[in-house]
Parts: C-alpha cells; sequence; structure tokens
C-alpha cells in the first residue's frame, strides 16, 4: 500500500502548486505539514473502510479510484501550531480579533484555505456536502469520469 507524503509524487502542475501554498504559508508564519498526496487504491480503501467496516471515524467519502489522490491531483495538510497539529476546527473563524488568533482553529484553517485557493488550488473545506478542511486538489477542469478514462491533468 502506497501513502505518500511527497510532493514528487504528485503530478507536475499540482506539485508546483503545493510548493507555492507551502511558501505562501511559510510567507505569513503558518507551519504546514503535508499528511498524504499519492494514495494507490488499496490505501485508499482501507481508508474508505474506516469508520464503515472497520474501527474510527469516517474521514472520506471516496473509495479507491474516487479519489483525486488516486490520480495524483491532491494533498491533504494539517497546519501546527507552536508544534502540534490542528486537527479541530473550533473558534468564530477569521475576524478583526487578533487576541484569539493562537486558539481559534477554524481561523486557522480558513487562513490556509484562503492561501489555497490564491495559488490555483481548490480548498476541501468549501465543500458543503461533506467539508473536507486538509484537502487541496487541482485538477484543470478534469472530472473524475475524465480521469478515470485516461485523461491527465497538466
Amino acid at each position: 500500500m502506497i501513502n505518500s507524503r511527497k510532493l514528487e509524487d504528485l503530478v507536475p502542475a499540482v506539485s508546483s502548486k503545493a510548493a507555492a501554498f507551502l511558501d505562501a504559508c511559510r510567507a505569513v508564519d503558518i507551519d504546514v505539514l503535508i499528511t498524504s498526496t499519492f494514495r494507490d487504491y488499496d490505501s485508499q480503501r482501507e481508508l474508505y473502510a474506516q469508520g464503515r467496516t472497520k474501527p474510527g471515524k469516517i474521514v472520506t467519502n471516496a473509495n479507491a479510484g474516487y479519489s483525486m489522490h488516486n490520480f495524483r491531483c491532491a494533498f491533504d495538510v494539517v497546519p501546527l501550531r507552536f508544534g502540534k497539529p490542528v486537527w479541530g476546527t473550533k473558534g468564530n473563524g477569521i475576524d478583526e480579533d487578533p487576541t484569539d488568533d493562537d486558539k481559534d482553529d477554524l481561523e486557522l484553517w480558513q487562513r490556509i484555505g484562503a492561501i489555497g485557493e490564491s495559488v490555483g488550488l481548490e480548498w476541501g473545506g468549501n465543500w458543503t456536502n461533506f467539508p473536507d478542511m486538509p484537502h487541496f486538489q487541482f485538477t484543470s477542469g478534469l472530472t473524475m469520469a475524465q480521469l478515470r478514462g485516461g485523461a491527465k491533468v497538466v
């Protein structure tokens, strides 16, 4: 099973946008860790089983062959605050109050989401059906059906 964290395992267009995203985060002192890039079908199947046929919380709605990770077009991240991963989304989000910035998890996610969008990535945190805060992708306009049919992101 493969669940990579390497940017080199993404298609070049996505890898370059991911690198720009990381640079932009660093420029505003947001520390971000890549948790997943390319996943093979076996790895995706295992992740999909979590919370369904295996213990744990459901973390994906995409079975094998239906995740942009399988096509090297997506990556997941976690922001770090004081060296610790921030998985939660508690808080009131982006606001004009700088006194809550060190504890407003939602604001941190919204800031990295905006950074991702600014470099041309789609942010899963904006999805209405199954918001996926850690997820970023770039498909150059291709659909899942096109990718499954062999089309390549450029």
